[in-house]
């Protein structure tokens, strides 16, 4: 599903920083891949690689395929629609519009007719448990009902690709508990290949694995097995071997 080999990425200017080099990663259809690493390791810019935001110095990354790299402008913008999924730590929900029409962006970018889009948002929010909250605006509604709103507008179109950027950033640890749930849930229910960027080891425990990230290279990988919790414990051992700043391990939230 995802193919990223050999990428690296140099920022020029006066002072030319590596931030990534020869990170090769490869992510199965349905697999849900957690990314960790202290500040300033390049997760982030991993991520604008996958998301199309930036482009490699060197090295390839396939999606479903195709280098979306190489696409034209037009095509790239229809890839980024038809086949990615986003969710962000700040939601990035429209506070002018209702949480359904939120909901229905992406099929409103592809044109598709009002009653589909009614039939699918009301779908997608039972799913969710937040079709009594679709009338309301964003500024109406708690953080964990608008990051489930945000999921649900990342899921609607039925992406390929979910990339999630700190989805639990700016949520309580009851909050983000049910909406790391929510993303494993969809994830196994719908077979949608999600790629978890986080710094939260609470959250990193519901991936399937989780990579490590250091100084823009690759570090190690560690599985989960059936249990969640000694998965979590590796992933803390893991971290707190890495090292890194304080803030990096300031939002661990025990089970």
């Amino acid at each position: 599903m995802l193919e990223i080999d050999k990428v690296s990425k140099v920022y020029g200017g006066k002072m030319a920083h590596r931030a990534l080099t020869d990170v090769s990663l490869k992510v199965e259809d349905g697999e849900f891949v957690g990314i960790m690493g202290p500040s300033g390791s390049g997760k982030t810019t991993l991520l604008n690689m996958i998301s199309t935001i930036d482009e490699p110095t060197s090295g390839e990354v396939v999606i479903n395929g195709e280098n979306p790299h190489n696409l034209k402008k037009q095509k790239l913008a229809e890839f980024r629609r038809q086949v990615l999924g986003f969710v962000f730590q700040d939601f990035n929900l429209l506070p002018t519009l209702s949480i359904e029409e939120n909901i229905v962006l992406p099929l409103t970018l592809e044109g598709e007719k009002v009653k589909e889009m009614e039939k699918k948002s009301l779908q997608i929010a039972r799913k969710l448990g937040i079709e009594e909250i679709l009338n309301k605006r964003i500024t109406e509604v708690s953080g964990g009902q608008a990051q489930r709103a945000a999921i649900a507008r990342a899921m609607i179109h039925e992406p390929r690709l979910l990339l999630a950027d700190e989805p639990t950033g700016n949520l309580d640890s009851k909050s983000s508990k049910d909406v790391m749930e929510l993303l494993e849930t969809m994830n196994k229910e719908e077979k949608t290949t999600t790629l978890l960027v986080t710094h939260d080891p609470q959250a990193a425990s519901y991936c399937d694995r989780v990579v490590f990230i250091r100084d823009g290279k690759f570090y190690s990988e560690i599985h989960r097995g059936e249990k969640r919790q000694p998965f979590f414990q590796q992933i803390m051992d893991t971290l707190a071997f890495l090292g890194g700043e304080h803030d990096d391990l300031s939002s661990v939230r025990h089970s």
